[in-house]
């Protein structure tokens, strides 16, 4: 009875790590995806993924500054966002935390972050992504993810 009201426990710790709200088959592979620059480790991963996969990643030009640092980025900066950008995705994270333990055979590092995809052409939200977890599973289920935003367009 004590082993299963464990792992009843556990079980209900690991799956509310994640809330994710996503449009399959509406992501355009290849397309322009504008991003603020910067970030801890998990932005940077995330726009590495995407580069791969064949986006083209633009960081937009700095238009004006007040110079406040906040969360990796100056909060206080406006950007010019590129006209050609489709997608803008927005990462928001809290500084790394080294989990050895936790995350010992899944790459060390524990992140809590936001992930938001928005369509520039239609104004709609397709990925809204609050969550928390190890490195290595989180940019796997951000790989899963994308693959279900092209859904559609991988199958042409």
């Amino acid at each position: 009875m004590k082993t299963n009201i464990i792992l009843l426990s556990l079980a209900i710790v690991l799956c509310g790590c994640n809330s994710i709200h996503l449009q399959p088959n509406s992501l355009t592979p290849n397309a322009t995806v504008y991003t603020t620059r910067g970030g801890y480790t998990l932005r940077p991963a995330i726009k590495e993924l995407m580069q791969e996969r064949g986006y083209e990643i633009k960081i937009g030009k700095i238009t004006d500054s007040n110079n406040m640092f906040e969360n990796g980025i100056f909060e206080g900066e406006i950007f010019d966002i590129p006209e050609t950008a489709q997608y803008i995705l927005r990462v928001s994270e809290d500084s790394e935390r080294f989990r050895p333990i936790w995350c010992a055979f899944n790459g060390f590092w524990w992140w809590r972050f936001y992930v938001s995809i928005v369509d520039q052409h239609n104004s709609k939200e397709i990925l809204t992504w609050t969550g928390r977890g190890c490195a290595n599973s989180t940019i796997r289920k951000m790989e899963n993810i994308l693959n279900k935003l092209e859904e559609t367009h991988n199958e042409q």
